[in-house]
């Protein structure tokens, strides 16, 4: 199943081989994006990572219904961290680290407009499948709305790894 890619399952960065540079420093104790009080945290992209979305579909497929709200109502606490982490720590920092960027900071902003969107998509889904356990018709809808979300964020992750997460570096 190609979820079974998602949340969790990254991209592991070689370490650097004989004669190249180093990744970047980390900050400096207290170094904070101008304007803020808040500072480079260097496990923070790894933070973001939703590791709780294919348990939904694995309870969904062992035709547990109840386990799938179970894992639905999970997930929607997962998510909801990952939105508040993203939006307090990720984006408000890198707003101001590159204020100065004029290209970097518009596509900083156009991802969290875009992920504001997502966010509200996804947990209109999760609301609509809250009561599934309860309401079994519900089952004939899900599987195709699932395998969208999870469509809709695993393109959202390549996005976020290819474009963004390299944005975020120490403010000196």
């Amino acid at each position: 199943m190609f979820l079974d890619f998602l949340f969790g399952k990254k991209k592991s960065v070689p370490a650097p081989a004989a004669g190249e540079p180093a990744a970047p420093a980390q900050a400096a104790p207290g170094a904070v994006a101008l304007g803020t009080h808040i500072a480079y945290h260097p496990q923070l992209v790894d933070e973001l990572v939703l590791d709780c979305f294919n348990a939904i579909g694995q309870a969904f497929e062992g035709g547990d219904l109840a386990a799938t709200c179970r894992e639905l109502e999970h997930f929607r606490g997962c998510l909801l961290a990952h939105l508040l982490k993203e939006n307090v720590r990720f984006y408000i920092y890198l707003e101001h680290a590159l204020a100065g960027d004029t290209a970097s900071h518009t596509l900083v902003h156009q991802f969290r407009h875009e992920m504001d969107g997502i966010g509200k998509a996804v947990l209109a889904f999760l609301g609509k499948y809250a009561d599934l356990a309860k309401n079994p018709a519900l089952a004939a809808s899900f599987a195709g709305e699932l395998s969208s979300v999870g469509e809709v964020l695993v393109q959202r992750i390549r996005n976020e790894e290819d474009s963004l997460y390299p944005l975020y570096l120490p403010a000196y």
